[in-house]
């Protein structure tokens, strides 16, 4: 009995043993998911700050628009007459790699990528 109870655990701990090292979770993915984190967490803090970036300036842009509009009757010709009109102190430099795009017909302003 003792005998039986032996092989049949030597069984068990051979066949738990044996399977793909590969899966999520494994020791493998750990050490590389740990290697990663640094550049991971970086890249989320960029990605991060240019969006506040992106908003921040688009929404200073809109109230000059919305401001120049209630003054003047209409929606600005383009970007430069909001400063013209001292409703901008100066049109703020989109975030690298992005450009603002204005559309006079509806008074809008986007980011886009250039």
């Amino acid at each position: 009995m003792k005998i039986n109870f032996l092989v049949l655990m030597a069984a068990v701990f051979i066949l738990t043993g044996c399977g793909d090292s590969s899966k999520p979770g494994t020791a493998a993915n750990t050490f590389s998911n740990t290697v990663n984190a640094p550049t991971e967490y970086l890249g989320t803090i960029v990605k991060a700050r240019l969006s506040a970036e992106k908003s921040i300036d688009t929404i200073s842009i809109n109230q000059a628009i919305t401001y120049f509009s209630e003054a003047e009757g209409r929606y600005p010709t383009n970007l430069d007459e909001l400063v013209t009109k001292r409703h901008l102190h100066a049109i703020p430099k989109p975030p690298y790699g992005t450009k603002f795009v204005y559309d006079a017909a509806t008074g809008t302003v986007k980011v886009v990528k250039e």
